[in-house]
């Protein structure tokens, strides 16, 4: 690390200093306001909670750059990679620079940290996202000569604006169109009986588009799930599952997840929503869709905006949002570049660090 100067200091998620923890809050939730600026900070404990409780399946190096006096984050990066049996080739990476320290050099500086996990992990891909709002990343990323994966898109509904009787007619038609199922809730973790029935729902999440991102399927496994959910729990983040059910089979056929937060009382997110594809055509999503916006305008009172993310390309599951009345919030990329272009790019670009003063 000392090619990134005595102002640098590897970050541990799971057991950093309480200076380091609170920095690195303040600093997250500076950046935060930039991406989103009508949204509420985030807790400094909520944060430093999630971050403890990252799982461990997921392996993360992150290093921070701080200024003089060594008191405020300036720049701050992570990488990380999942320890399952496919997708060994990709790393996922996060850069992010204090607006007033951008185009000084320290994204580089970082970056020639970051490369050198997946150079030692023998993975040839990084990828990471940027949004329209910090028009500095995506800049970043074509410098870097990195190529786009997917294109996608926050999309918000305005529960206000949401039209109630379409709710009720995707649940009455589907009373018609799939009378052989019935929906079902499961309320934060997951009853242990139905674990591997929810593994399977998951791989359902497979069918979605990855245009042309080069990863592979992604399988969870009840190990995986646990600890996921002892990150949620532990944050304060709840979760509603409804779930479609064959009644003459009992076959778990499709879901939809939301999460909401108290810090947080106005947002809910979903989360993901699939179908099997054997029973898809009946109304199957609509259904959970609209049976749980049911659900959150009842028990819910408080949230007034409903976000989840789409790919662009997605238009199944972009016809159900838009039709309920989502509309874009925010548009992201997925970013893809080999690890060797970003060595190449390091090369060539290191050279200039030396005049390029961090303090």
């Amino acid at each position: 690390m000392s090619n990134l100067g005595d102002n640098v200091t590897a970050f541990d998620p799971r057991a950093a200093s309480q200076h380091h923890y609170a920095a690195l809050a303040e600093f997250d939730n500076r950046l935060r306001a930039e991406r989103l600026p009508d949204d509420p900070p985030t807790p400094q404990a909520e944060l430093i909670v999630r971050w403890q409780h990252t799982p461990p399946f997921v392996d993360v190096s992150a290093w921070s750059i701080w200024d003089a006096a060594g008191t405020t984050i300036i720049a701050h990066g992570d990488v990380s990679f999942l320890h399952t049996e496919e997708n060994k080739h990709v790393v996922w990476f996060n850069i992010q620079v204090a607006p007033e320290w951008r185009r000084q050099g320290l994204g580089r500086r970082l970056l020639a940290t970051l490369v050198q996990v997946p150079q030692r992990e023998q993975r040839r891909l990084m990828t990471t996202e940027t949004t329209d709002q910090v028009p500095a990343g995506a800049a970043f990323m074509e410098r870097l000569g990195a190529k786009r994966g997917i294109a996608a898109h926050t999309n918000q509904l305005i529960l206000a604006d949401l039209d109630r009787n379409l709710l009720r007619q995707w649940q009455e038609r589907a009373g018609e169109r799939a009378a052989g199922f019935e929906l079902g809730l499961w309320v934060g973790p997951y009853p242990a009986e139905h674990l591997a029935a929810v593994v399977s729902l998951h791989e359902v999440m497979n069918t979605e588009p990855r245009d042309d991102l080069d990863v592979e399927d992604f399988h969870v496994t009840p190990e995986h799930i646990r600890q996921m959910e002892q990150s949620m729990v532990a944050s304060g983040t709840e979760r509603w599952t409804m779930y479609a059910r064959e009644r003459a089979t009992g076959a778990f056929v499709g879901f939809t997840e939301v999460f909401w937060n108290a810090n947080r009382a106005a947002l809910l997110f979903q989360g993901a929503t699939a179908v099997a594809p054997p029973y898809r055509g009946r109304g199957l999503g609509r259904w959970l869709k609209a049976a749980m916006l049911e659900k959150v305008l009842q028990e819910r009172p408080m949230v007034r905006f409903v976000r989840t993310g789409n790919a662009d390309s997605n238009d199944p599951m972009l016809h159900i949002n838009h039709a309920l009345g989502y509309k874009p919030f925010m548009s992201e990329c997925v970013w893809q570049v080999e690890t060797a272009q970003v060595a190449h790019y390091l090369s060539e670009a290191m050279a200039e660090l030396p005049s390029q003063a961090t303090s």
